[in-house]
């Protein structure tokens, strides 16, 4: 039967794009007709065959060089419980036509779902995942907001369950196993009621526990089984029901079974039951600190705004700021949306945004951004950005989207959990029959509880976990210290990469000139600065503001300069109290007259360090040698010293002249240079270093960056260069200090170290254990593992890998 799905389709604008969109979907395998209106901007596909998928077609119109329109939002999803819910959520998504994508992550319990909004609708996506068995919906903002503030209703649900297990379990114990410790109670039991009576009684106090704490085991077991993709609540819903039947059977026609075999084993149906919700309790709060890093930056968000309307001061929700409004924020207070500073000086503390501990002194012009924290003045902004549009809003997005994505070392894992459970479930029954076969008497008895046993002990969970738990807590650690990744899957990569290359101007230096040396002849340096800047203050050439800057660094008064002229080429001409004044290189002073080769000894240095050299002549004398440079950031040296010595290879990349490079590479130590290279060839470079091999990080700030940022394996951006290059950048240094580069590593290598223990640990788990749950060790040591025991082993493996995986959080950067 054949799918028809509608695809908007943007950036066409005439028959010739309707033409090229229409034979490019056509080719598409098992498309039967391809439509596209050019006056709607829709495509109306059709299609038969099974494994054409909705992102072939998107992908394809992508290519053809237009864009197909897709809408995303993240889905909260109720019941997964390990790697086979997760793979069977992906493939009901995947296979619905007009789901682009779909990616579902354990830990949060979230997918984020990319669709057609032309085909689909957020209704339509909520019934798929229903459809296969699992609870889900689109969390608006308000559900959000009250939840956070009544908490997670699943770990309510689970803690009331666990209650009433609690209750009725440990009575069903006590009555189960206390004759057993204390033979003397057996007597005494016994004279109060038969020994049938006190199995009765037992019967009774779990039934409850299976049929009502652990109902959630049979709705999702059962719709796993009915979709033939059995996960862990098969496990356990089968598991614990054979104990229970056995059990029912046991007591009700003992006569039917083998003599010796007619036990009830109703303890462990309560004990199974209460262990695993326990478990899940625990799991559920460790993976619920897995996700403070969001809580954290959510909470930075103020509720509330002070705003001018009509001339009268009032106060709003922080979410009913429109942009142009006028903020008012006192001493102390969070800053409640982005804006511009109108009035008042402050300063800010930004370790929020950048993780840097010292505040930023604010002026009058200075961006603000929306969670910082004011200091002690009082402030007056222009809102320009509010809502899910201000910076903190998007750091959330960016967070929560890295802790979503799926690693290439987690995508084996998810195909082992594919069908981990069927074979679990093909090993039960080979247990029981080999037991049945070969065991002695009561073989009945031991190929049950040797089969239940494996039901119970096997754990899908900790393959499910073993990664997303790991990647929200490493993002969310790296978030805390300022760096940001756009992806979790970046890490793997950022992990493994041998190679850095840097571009120089605003990454490795701080983008723009400065004063960097100074010599004054015979005249106070000071008195002739301030001459200089006073001339040079008329001028918009960036030296002229570095000198500018550094006279108002040194708070310096400018005396007035009149008659300034520009002289193209050579430099610049003033008067100053009467007399003129000549600023400018080397060929203006020898056009002037002067002999500055006396001079060699002090300009050879400066120029070998690739900075600019300008003299100042005043009433005909020679006053002052200035030498101007684009110098290394604060700490640049020490970042590549760092990364040097974890055996990365450092690479300069930039387009200025060899000699300049050459000598900027040398104070940073940097040994290997790629000079005079235009901004398209930068790419180029980094493809040429992963021909060889190399898997490449390139680390850039500016528009010119953004192909070398997007070729690069990892592309790293400094926060606080321009918007083009920050979203090309796969991973985003908040503060520009390039000391985050090597802790944006170290992050990503211990994670990717977290990841790779925690899949040991859940494979290793199964391999070793599952065997010895089906009696692997009875012929030697007739040692038999009790199904409750199991069912305890199966909760503490899933907990080991959430525990391991918050050891992250505590991490130093």
């Amino acid at each position: 039967m054949n799918k028809t799905i509608h695809m908007g389709v943007s950036g066409m604008n005439c028959a010739s794009c309707v033409g090229r969109v229409e034979r490019a979907l056509a080719k598409i395998d098992g498309v039967v007709k391809a439509e596209v209106n050019l006056a709607t901007e829709q495509a109306t596909v059709e299609f038969d065959d099974a494994d054409t998928k909705t992102a072939d077609l998107t992908a394809t119109v992508q290519a053809a060089g237009y864009t197909p329109q897709t809408r995303s939002g993240e889905l909260r999803i109720e019941g997964m419980s390990c790697a086979s819910c997760v793979g069977r959520v992906e493939r009901a998504l995947l296979k619905t036509p007009g789901v682009v994508k779909a990616e579902v992550n354990l830990a949060t319990e979230r997918a984020l779902v990319e669709w057609l909004p032309s085909s689909l609708t957020e209704t339509d996506i909520v019934k798929v995942v229903e459809g296969a068995g699992y609870g889900a919906r689109f969390p608006s903002e308000e559900t959000s907001t009250t939840e956070e503030q009544t908490g997670d209703p699943a770990e309510a649900a689970l803690k009331r369950d666990l209650a009433l297990a609690l209750v009725l379990t440990i009575p069903l114990v006590i009555i189960a196993m206390a004759p057993m410790i204390v033979p003397q109670l057996h007597a005494f039991m016994t004279s109060l009621l038969a020994e049938s009576n006190w199995s009765f009684l037992e019967g009774l106090l779990a039934t409850p526990v299976l049929l009502f704490a652990g109902r959630r085991f049979f709705v999702t077991g059962w719709a796993e089984l009915s979709h033939l993709s059995p996960g862990m609540n098969s496990l356990v819903m089968l598991g614990a029901s054979a104990a229970y039947g056995y059990s029912t059977l046991a007591l009700l026609i003992p006569e039917r079974f083998p003599a010796g075999t007619a036990h009830v084993y109703f303890e462990a149906v309560g004990v199974i039951v209460t262990l695993i919700l326990l478990g899940r309790l625990l799991e559920a709060r460790a993976r619920g600190r897995t996700s403070d890093a969001i809580r954290h930056l959510l909470a930075l968000q103020p509720k509330m705004a002070r705003v001018v309307r009509d001339g009268e001061t009032v106060e709003i929700p922080a979410a009913e700021v429109r942009v142009d409004d006028r903020v008012l924020v006192r001493p102390g207070e969070r800053i409640p949306v982005d804006g511009v500073l109108l009035d008042g000086e402050s300063e800010i503390d930004t370790s929020m945004l950048t993780g840097e501990p010292l505040p930023k002194a604010v002026t009058a012009g200075d961006e603000l951004v929306g969670g910082t924290v004011n200091g002690s003045g009082a402030l007056t902004l222009r809102t320009t950005r509010t809502g899910a549009d201000t910076t903190l809003a998007h750091i959330v997005r960016m967070v929560e989207e890295a802790q979503s994505g799926k690693p290439q070392i987690q995508l084996l894992a998810d195909r082992i959990a594919a069908i981990f459970v069927p074979c679990v479930l093909g090993a039960a029954v080979l247990t029981f029959a080999i037991w049945m076969g070969f065991a002695p008497a009561p073989a009945l008895g031991l190929a049950f509880v040797t089969a239940v046993s494996v039901l119970l002990i096997a754990c899908p969970c900790a393959m499910g976990l073993a990664t997303p738990t790991a990647i929200m807590v490493g993002t969310g650690r790296a978030a805390s210290s300022g760096i940001l990744f756009r992806k979790g899957t970046v890490m793997e990569g950022l992990a493994v990469a041998d190679s850095i290359v840097f571009d120089k101007t605003g990454t490795l230096t701080v983008g723009r000139p400065v004063v960097t040396d100074l010599h004054a002849f015979d005249i106070d340096e000071d008195r002739a600065l301030a001459m200089v800047a006073a001339a040079e203050a008329q001028s918009e050439h960036p030296i002229a503001h570095a000198i500018v800057n550094e006279a108002e660094r040194r708070e310096l008064t400018l005396p007035e300069a009149g008659s300034v002229r520009a002289l193209s080429g050579m430099g610049i001409e003033a008067e100053i109290d009467g007399r003129m004044m000549h600023i400018g290189a080397a060929r203006y002073m020898r056009h002037l007259g002067f002999n500055i080769e006396s001079f060699s000894d002090t300009i050879g240095p400066l120029t070998r360090s690739g900075k600019t050299i300008l003299f100042a002549v005043y009433d005909d004398q020679l006053i002052m040698l200035l030498a101007v440079a684009d110098v290394l950031k604060p700490g640049a040296a020490d970042a590549i010293a760092g990364l040097k010595d974890q055996g990365i290879e450092v690479t300069m990349l930039t387009g200025d002249q060899q000699a300049t490079a050459e000598a900027m590479a040398r104070q940073a130590g940097i040994d290997r240079v790629i000079a005079e290279v235009m901004p398209d060839q930068k790419a180029e470079e980094v493809k040429h270093l992963q021909k060889k091999g190399k898997r490449v990080a390139f680390v850039g700030d500016g528009i010119n960056d953004a192909p070398a940022l997007a070729q690069a394996d990892v592309g790293i951006a400094i926060g606080t260069g321009t918007d083009i290059a920050i979203e090309a950048g796969d991973v985003i240094l908040m503060s520009g200090e390039l000391h985050g580069i090597a802790a944006a590593i170290a992050v990503s290598r211990a994670t990717l170290r977290t990841i790779r223990l925690n899949l040991f640990w859940a494979y290793a788990y199964n391999v070793i254990l599952i065997p010895v749950a089906a009696g692997a060790l009875y012929p030697w040591l007739h040692l038999l593992l009790n199904p409750m025991l199991a069912a305890g082993a199966m909760s503490i493996s899933s907990l080991f890998v959430v525990s391991n995986s918050l050891r992250l959080r505590r991490l130093p950067l």
